[in-house]
């Protein structure tokens, strides 16, 4: 456990046994406010996986989360799962534990930090205001003392924010980065101020694929809070099982989850969905924090050309401008996001080995793949659709 013997950690098997006033204290203390700014990491996200099923017994994301108190009052938690497998984490490890297995070793279970199936960035290590330096020392040490004592092969906290990136160097662990497709918004006013920056051979493309979306012959409707009804989960639900399906094999999330999100989520949550002769026939559902707007699911029960352009890039951009968002985060991975407006920009992620040789060699790997990936970033956001001048802008 910590060296600071003063703070002291415990470890919970369910989000149940914290209050949610207790655990949004440390994950969103601006939420009093208004909105989380992220909405990932509040106890009724985060439970909402533990309540449905997705998470928990038999899923392979055994939930132990950590808490950290000091004198009895909670300075920070981290959201902790012990994993039996690397999926739903978007942050590939396969080739680490084929090779810790080729050498004989046992890379599952491992402890990951992180949102389940949610590959957005946001802090990990929630502290309470003015206890930053002493809860994210304790909970990082206590992850590893937890890593060690209980013969697991490492420790990970993936698409955390920088400054844990930072901090998690200063504790010794490894630093890894990747890279996403976000939109930023540069104050546009409307969609057509977005297209101004554009080369005109993209703007003329976004154009077109705009007007072949809208032959598919129906119409598009957002709903928000209230105005979600449970005839739009049942049909997100099975453009959830196509993708799912088709993506990772089984769907990771349970029906239960849209149920609950009905219930607990639904303030937070923007769907997009497309209605074809009385029946809806593909959509998009949205997280909605404060100053962003997190692309998240995406499906279909019919193919229309450029829909899915249409629901998850184009109008998640007019819904950011007319409500003065910061950005859209589309998701994990998809070039095909640069030509649409959305940048690479990097992610961040940390690890530990406790084998100390598994680690060098892990090491030596992260330091190319770093170089890699930066030099990525730099060619493709010279490729994106922005006038030369806008891009240095936005950079």
């Amino acid at each position: 456990m910590p060296d600071d013997l003063s703070v002291e950690i415990t470890v919970l098997a369910s989000l149940q046994d914290i209050s949610a006033e207790d655990w949004d204290r440390c994950a969103c203390p601006e939420a009093v406010e208004g909105r989380a700014i992220d909405p990932f990491t509040t106890h009724k996200f985060l439970k909402a996986f533990e309540d449905s099923g997705s998470v928990g017994r038999g899923t392979g994301w055994q939930p132990q989360h950590l808490v950290a108190r000091l004198g009895g009052e909670l300075i920070g938690a981290m959201p902790l799962y012990v994993k039996s497998h690397s999926q739903g984490e978007y942050i590939f490890d396969h080739n680490w534990a084929h090779a810790f297995h080729q050498a004989g070793g046992q890379y599952y279970p491992k402890l990951q930090s992180a949102v389940p199936f949610t590959p957005v960035t946001g802090r990990r290590i929630l502290t309470a205001p003015g206890f930053e330096k002493a809860a994210t020392s304790a909970l990082l040490q206590s992850a590893m003392q937890l890593t060690k004592q209980n013969g697991l092969s490492s420790f990970h906290m993936t698409f955390c924010a920088k400054q844990e990136y930072v901090s998690g160097a200063q504790a010794d662990l490894l630093q890894r980065t990747g890279q996403q497709f976000h939109w930023i918004n540069q104050n546009y006013t409307n969609f057509d101020g977005f297209l101004d920056d554009l080369s005109s051979r993209k703007r003329k493309n976004i154009r077109k694929e705009r007007a072949q979306a809208q032959k598919f012959g129906g119409n598009i409707h957002l709903f928000c809070g209230d105005q979600i009804e449970q005839e739009h989960w049942d049909a997100f639900w099975g453009f959830y099982q196509d993708t799912g399906a088709r993506k990772w094999g089984t769907p990771y999330l349970t029906r239960e989850f849209f149920h609950i999100a009905h219930e607990r989520l639904r303030d937070d949550i923007l769907l997009i969905m497309c209605e074809h002769d009385g029946h809806w026939v593909a959509g998009a559902m949205n997280i909605v924090g404060r100053d962003t707007l997190f692309g998240r699911y995406w499906g279909c029960q019919e193919h229309h050309p450029c829909l899915h352009f249409e629901v998850c890039y184009y109008q998640a951009i007019e819904y950011a401008i007319a409500h003065k968002m910061a950005r859209v985060e589309a998701g994990a991975q998809g070039q095909h996001k640069l030509a649409r407006g959305y940048l690479p920009v990097p992610t961040y992620s940390l690890h530990f080995m406790a084998n100390e040789s598994f680690s060098d060699a892990v090491e030596k790997y992260l330091v190319a793949e770093r170089d890699a990936v930066d030099e990525e970033i730099e060619v493709l956001t010279s490729y994106g659709p922005f006038k030369k001048e806008n891009v240095e802008e936005q950079e």
